[in-house]
């Protein structure tokens, strides 16, 4: 979408507002619509809000707080999986701090008191459809690269990782070092690399190195940094040097290495690795597990191993949520990572005695 400034748009912006209070939610369409060149969607309650998000697509999203059954703030997880990227405004007839802290932790974009100044809606309302463009032109626009010494290593480390990047719009690039000799046939290995890159929309780049005899020093770091130089990923996924596997451990040298001007580095684990292995990033994976589990599935030719069981893969994938708020999630190892920091909102800003910012992994 382009827009040429609030009320002058080339297009009408889109918001969902849900609101259950009949002239409160007049009124919020009506400043949108007339001062703000918005075409709104009410919604007067969370089931009816979620089940509109999942039928169309919108810019913005207004929620007040006081909601018949689920609270405003307790539909946010939903709403932000359901519209990744798209700002929100809490709105609340109270001004609390519980509330403002309470918007803060749901990461919303504003949070304004009712009864609502007419311009400073607007005011808001423009800025955060700018905001929501742009940061999701900006998703659109991540590449990620992942490495793996073989075929199905990218795959079993981070695949659910890989499959939230593709539904969040991100380029995907994955980069095999060997044909997996031997571990199989190694053309069966690269059609079934193909099909499962092809489930997450992934380019696949299959190398020709000689499997359990990979040297980081005798080309793997020439060819890695030759595909960081064409595709400039602004994430790179690789192997732990926390392996048993010597294949894993060159990989993981030579990606390092291939990928120090890339911002941000982190390594999966493999079925290999060692208890050394020391995550601190978590990702989590509820709604890509299933994705992941097609992926494996592509590896007929490795199916009879045991990490390529899904009840395991399953039950790792639970192990590691104990660290997120979910119910499955992929470990991380950080090497590089770049950090943003966010301010509060001025207008939860407001409800604190002091100065308080959030922090994002960029």
């Amino acid at each position: 979408m382009t827009d040429d400034g609030a009320g002058g748009s080339s297009h009408s912006w889109s918001a969902l507002v849900v609101e259950d209070d009949p002239d409160a939610g007049e009124f919020t369409r009506t400043v949108l619509a007339q001062h703000a060149g918005v075409d709104v969607v009410l919604a007067t309650d969370a089931d009816s809000a979620l089940a509109a998000l999942q039928n169309a697509k919108f810019d913005l999203v207004v929620i007040d707080v006081e909601l018949p059954g689920r609270s405003g703030l307790q539909i946010l997880p939903e709403v932000h999986r359901l519209a990744v990227g798209v700002p929100v405004i809490i709105l609340t007839a109270h001004n609390r701090v519980d509330y403002a802290v309470g918007a803060l932790r749901g990461d919303v974009d504003d949070f304004l008191v009712k009864p609502v100044d007419v311009d400073l809606l607007v005011e808001r309302a423009t800025t955060l459809l700018r905001r929501g463009r742009d940061r999701r032109a900006a998703a659109r626009s991540r590449t990620v690269l992942a490495v793996g010494a073989h075929p199905d290593d990218v795959e079993i480390g981070v695949g659910g990782t890989l499959a939230a990047h593709a539904a969040s719009g991100d380029r995907l690039v994955i980069l095999t070092m060997s044909g997996g000799a031997v571990g199989g046939d190694a053309v069966a290995r690269q059609r079934e690399s193909q099909e499962a890159a092809q489930i997450v929309g992934a380019q696949l780049i299959h190398l020709g190195f000689q499997d359990t005899h990979l040297d980081p020093a005798s080309g793997p770091i020439t060819a890695v940094e030759e595909v960081i130089r064409e595709y400039r990923p602004d994430q790179v996924y690789t192997h732990s040097n926390n392996d048993r596997h010597q294949d894993h451990r060159a990989v993981h040298q030579a990606v390092q290495v291939a990928s120090r001007a890339v911002a941000d580095l982190a390594c999966f684990q493999s079925p290999s690795a060692t208890i050394a292995y020391q995550p601190n990033r978590f990702v989590d994976i509820d709604e890509h597990l299933e994705t992941k589990l097609r992926m494996l599935r592509a590896f007929v030719s490795q199916a009879h191993r045991d990490y390529m069981d899904e009840d395991i893969v399953r039950a790792t994938a639970r192990y590691w949520s104990r660290f997120t708020q979910g119910r499955y999630a992929e470990p991380l190892e950080t090497v590089r990572s770049t950090m943003r920091l966010t301010p509060v909102p001025p207008a939860v800003a407001r409800g604190h005695a002091g100065h308080a910012v959030e922090e994002r992994h960029a």
